[in-house]
């Protein structure tokens, strides 16, 4: 189940006309009965529209964009995917973690940090480690990305679009740094490398069948 289906020059026009967050405010009720919280319509309003701008940056127009996909068997939602095809023409895919964060702290935990949420503070995964664990899961479940000679290839990353890194940040600790080769953050402040390595695996779109 997914919330949201179309393409990349579609779904950017749905965020400037500042209309993403009714659409799956509708679909969300038609699956579930019942509507998104207040802090959920919030959040796809401000994400979505920085990953839009994201998409604009880097030229990704002939791509499809995948909103609010539900993991097979379990109650998880992927933010993003996006689908195109690499320089040969290989079908590829990136999952996108979107994070309203602004800022974070230390956790007990070898794979978590603290970070403020609603009116309290809790205890999360690293969201390099929340995407790798998405990215494993669907290559694991979903069989256009293990059967067949040529399975899509998947990728994940995450957007913290309202951060910024300290010099020492928490997030870019030693501990982690075998995950963020795997699965890369990006800040508010690295829009070039982000769109960089979207293009990567995405630099010949064609990801959307009408």
């Amino acid at each position: 189940m997914r919330l949201y289906e179309g393409s990349s020059p579609q779904f950017i026009k749905d965020t400037t006309l500042n209309q993403i967050a009714e659409k799956l405010k509708s679909a969300f009720f038609f699956h579930y009965r019942h509507n998104p919280s207040p802090q959920e319509l919030n959040s796809w309003r401000n994400s979505l529209r920085a990953i839009s701008q994201v998409f604009q940056f880097a030229d990704l127009l002939d791509h499809g964009v995948i909103l609010e996909y539900q993991l097979p068997m379990t109650s998880r939602r992927l933010d993003c995917l996006v689908t195109g095809r690499d320089k040969i023409q290989s079908d590829n895919a990136v999952i996108i973690e979107l994070k309203q964060w602004d800022k974070c702290r230390p956790s007990d935990g070898d794979r978590e940090v603290i970070t403020p949420l609603g009116f309290s503070e809790k205890e999360v995964l690293h969201p390099s480690v929340q995407v790798g664990q998405y990215k494993t899961y669907l290559e694991d479940t979903h069989t256009a990305f293990y059967e067949g000679d040529n399975p899509v290839r998947l990728s994940a990353c995450s957007y913290l679009h309202n951060y910024s890194f300290d010099q020492n940040d928490v997030l870019l600790e030693e501990r982690f740094r075998d995950i963020l080769l795997s699965y890369p953050l990006f800040s508010a402040d690295d829009v070039e490398s982000l769109a960089s390595y979207l293009k990567e695996g995405l630099v010949q779109g064609n990801g959307f069948d009408d």
